[in-house]
């Protein structure tokens, strides 16, 4: 075996991955063409990466390979959607209305109204969001900024909210922010109550940790990727709680139909009736969507989805002459959008269906997704491939919403945790040596899935040997450049690379702009996971909290190795009391002050034994974004 897992040596294309990719080349000249929609409407382009002074935030030309004949080291039709994914700019959507596609994962919408701009989705990160709003002032004539909706609560919807809008024109009532009924809730359970673990997950899952070339990153599926920069929340002025509810927005009329728990646990449609203009949201894009994500989400529910689609078609349907989304290009003709917004509740209908008909036969997710594949109604259109979800992962999704992570075999309802299992496999099969022989074998074979399979117990029984992780990370590369899904293309090579380079250091938690929006409540929910628990057994204390900048008394308290917190309350027999500006304790949380620095300035007084506060904050820890993943 070599040694290059100390190197990020990219291996070329195996006769057998070349053979797989030549047969998808043969499949896809059967699947219709998007060529004309993705560059309709282009007007102008923004020159040059969007860069601060310390690093690049989005540059679409680092994918300007993509344009050239397609390597035997990536999918043909991902190539293409890559292609798709890679057009940027200012594009017309209808009379009044523009989208900048390109410059990050998500696309933001401008609409012209009485006196400014209305916005959707604002990016996940300022530095886009306001080149693009520079680029439609430039391009189109400066408007202010009246209203901006978040069609739902992923971070690539509302992150770039700084770039557009200020918290002082929000408060001042200036601007709008619509958003579904729960939206922050659910944003705040993503970003921050499991952003760590879910933040680490999406390297692997948009592969940003890897560099964009043939062997490397060429597209995530749902865009092209996700930039980087500072990411921010802004809470909404209106939240939309039932189908059917109007706004006028600087004179724009809008119809809003609630879809929870479709693509996002908080989400809407919402159509413009003057304009014969149907938003989708996220619910429809130009690929097959994820009902399991895999950076890690709530499973979502695919019958729901189909019919909120089947809702928008039967509401909206008639009387729509373009469908846009919140990601991909636009569809186009009353007819096409009327076959568009079918063909979409289709897909998801029938994968629900069919996975439910054979789990009640008693196949497990497994087996069932091992045996569903696309028939040909969807197969031959790319807006229900598997680009960013696939059937076989969904299949799973809708399995577990149903019957949960257990398949009903006694045998894995309490297996041991990967490193024992590895040690105990690697005994039962020989040793390493063996091991290392006969999954050679299946990887000249071209069996590289059960390689990656066979091989990760051996990487977890023994993690310092370098040729398991070489072969290891050989397979998954070659899965990876297999891949229609550019996830599944995304979390193969992540893996592969860092197999063979380890974990990138630097890597940082959600903070900043994003936590000034929590509130107490939220604040205190990520305090209970963050608690280490076994420091704490024998405390047991209440600590009555004072903010005065917002008016609030809270209960936070302490027992029972949890914390537990009662809202606009105080304790008479709470063993210390609080009074602190939320501002900073916001600070003290993200670690960007000390309790001496707040003391000394005065912006914190004390009552009662402070020892507990100081054992309460001393039990926290500090979030872990960098921890092992495809190694122990």
């Amino acid at each position: 075996m070599s040694d290059s897992a100390i190197n990020n040596v990219h291996q070329p294309a195996s006769a057998h991955t070349t053979a797989h990719n030549q047969a998808a080349q043969e499949a896809l000249n059967t699947v219709r063409s998007s060529d004309k929609s993705v560059h309709r409407g282009l007007i102008a382009q923004l020159q040059g990466p969007i860069t601060t002074a310390t690093h690049t935030c989005f540059d679409p030309s680092a994918w300007d390979f993509v344009h050239g004949d397609v390597p035997e080291t990536v999918n043909p039709s991902l190539w293409r959607q890559a292609q798709y994914n890679s057009a940027h700019g200012l594009f017309e959507v209808a009379d009044g209305v523009w989208q900048a596609r390109g410059y990050d994962l998500a696309n933001i919408t401008f609409i012209a109204g009485d006196t400014g701009w209305l916005i959707i989705d604002p990016l996940t990160t300022e530095e886009t969001s306001a080149a693009c709003l520079k680029l439609a002032n430039d391009t189109l004539g400066e408007r202010p900024v009246r209203a901006v909706i978040y069609t739902h609560s992923h971070i690539d919807h509302f992150g770039g909210i700084y770039g557009v809008v200020t918290e002082e024109s929000v408060r001042d009532g200036e601007v709008q922010i619509v958003a579904p009924a729960g939206f922050m809730d659910e944003a705040i359970a993503e970003n921050v109550i499991a952003g760590p673990a879910m933040g680490r997950r999406a390297h692997y899952q948009f592969g940003s940790l890897l560099e964009p070339g043939p062997t490397g990153h060429v597209d995530a599926g749902l865009g092209k990727r996700v930039a980087r920069g500072t990411p921010g929340l802004i809470a909404p002025t209106i939240d939309i709680t039932e189908t059917g509810q109007e706004l006028r927005l600087d004179g724009i009329r809008i119809v809003f139909h609630n879809t929870p728990d479709a693509e996002a646990p908080a989400e809407m449609n919402f159509f413009f009736p003057d304009k014969r203009l149907l938003c989708m949201a996220e619910n429809c894009t130009q690929t097959m969507h994820n009902l399991y994500t895999p950076r890690g989400a709530l499973i979502r529910d695919a019958l729901a989805w189909s019919r909120y689609i089947n809702e928008a078609l039967e509401m909206f349907g008639a009387d729509t002459d373009v469908v846009f989304a919140s990601h991909h290009w636009p569809t186009w003709g009353g007819d096409e959008c009327r076959a568009y917004l079918a063909r979409q509740a289709d897909l998801y209908r029938w994968i629900h269906d069919q996975t439910i008909r054979y789990a009640n036969s008693g196949m497990t997710a497994v087996e069932i997704a091992e045996k569903l594949s696309l028939p040909a109604c969807f197969a031959e259109y790319g807006d229900t491939r598997g680009y960013y979800g696939t059937v076989n992962h969904n299949v799973k999704a809708v399995y577990q919403r149903y019957l949960g992570w257990y398949d009903a075999n006694p045998a894995n309802l309490h297996p041991h945790p990967p490193e024992v299992a590895g040690q105990r496999y690697v005994d039962f099969m020989g040793g390493s040596d063996a091991v290392l022989a006969k999954a050679q074998e299946s990887f000249d074979e071209g069996d590289y899935r059960w390689v990656a399979q066979v091989v990760n117990h051996l990487v977890f029984a023994e993690p310092d040997n370098v040729a398991a992780k070489d072969l290891q990370a050989s397979a998954l590369e070659q899965l990876g450049y297999q891949s229609e899904s550019g996830p599944w293309r995304n979390m193969y090579l992540t893996g592969a690379q860092e197999l063979r380079v380890g974990v990138p250091e630097g890597l940082q938690p959600p903070g900043g702009k994003l936590l000034r929006a929590l509130t107490i409540e939220q604040i205190f929910a990520v305090f209970g996971v963050r608690l280490r628990a076994e420091d704490v057994v024998d405390a047991a204390f209440t600590i009555n909290w004072h903010f005065p900048d917002i008016g609030e008394h809270h209960v936070l308290g302490l027992r029972n190795c949890a914390v537990h917190h009662v809202p606009n309350s105080t304790d008479s027999d709470a063993e210390v009391s609080l009074t602190v500006d939320k501002s900073t304790l916001i600070e003290l949380f993200a670690r960007q002050t000390t309790f001496e620095e707040v003391l000394a300035a005065n912006k914190m007084s004390i009552e009662g034994d402070a020892n507990d506060l100081f054992t309460l904050f001393g039990s926290l820890e500090q979030a872990e974004v960098g921890f092992a993943i495809v190694t122990p």
